[in-house]
């Protein structure tokens, strides 16, 4: 083997590690998915963003007023939201019903006695952006950054919101908490 051959062949390898290095430091994660630039409306029509909501971890259901499984749901989460006030996570409830139907899910918050945020405005495709299906009930937990740690998808037990929020107060210590859940 040539002195030549050796050089060229040992620079290729060394050209080819640092690309390879300077590309996954920079380039986005294929799997990143924020939710902090996202734009709703309270119900009183006020716009909000996941993104003013500050905390160690963020909590957000996707749901629907048809949906059953949302409606044995969502009082848990005002449950686990008073258990959470403390370390200053916060929940909010999305609602992907059509905007049209802004009445219907007022009635619903009152009549179910939800205390958590209520958003308007979301639908189908954000909630399949976030949570890789479209099928309500559907939540998400959030780092302080924004990024998804664990999407749940279908009704989601109390364990597994816990677990991935004492996951992200614990300053991550031991196992990450599996990303995706099936709960249908």
């Amino acid at each position: 083997m040539s002195y030549k051959f050796f050089c060229t062949v040992s620079c290729s390898v060394l050209l080819l590690t640092s690309l390879l290095l300077i590309f996954s430091v920079t380039a986005p994660s294929v799997h990143a998915r924020n939710m902090h630039p996202i734009a709703l409306h309270d119900l009183n029509g006020n716009e909000t963003k996941i993104g003013d909501l500050k905390g160690p971890a963020l909590v957000v259901n996707f749901w629907a007023t048809w949906c059953l499984p949302c409606r044995e749901e969502l009082p848990r989460f005002s449950a686990m939201a008073k258990d959470y006030a403390a370390s200053n996570v916060p929940f909010v409830l999305i609602s992907i019903d059509e905007l049209e139907n802004l009445k219907k899910v007022r009635d619903f918050v009152v009549q179910q006695q939800l205390t958590l945020p209520v958003w308007v405005g979301a639908n189908t495709e954000i909630l399949q952006h976030f949570s890789r299906k479209e099928i309500v009930p559907a939540t998400i937990i959030l780092d302080e950054h924004g990024e998804v740690i664990r999407t749940i998808n279908g009704q989601a037990r109390d364990e597994d919101v816990k677990e991935a929020v004492d996951w992200l107060l614990s300053g991550r210590k031991g196992p990450s908490p599996k990303a995706v859940l099936k709960r249908y």
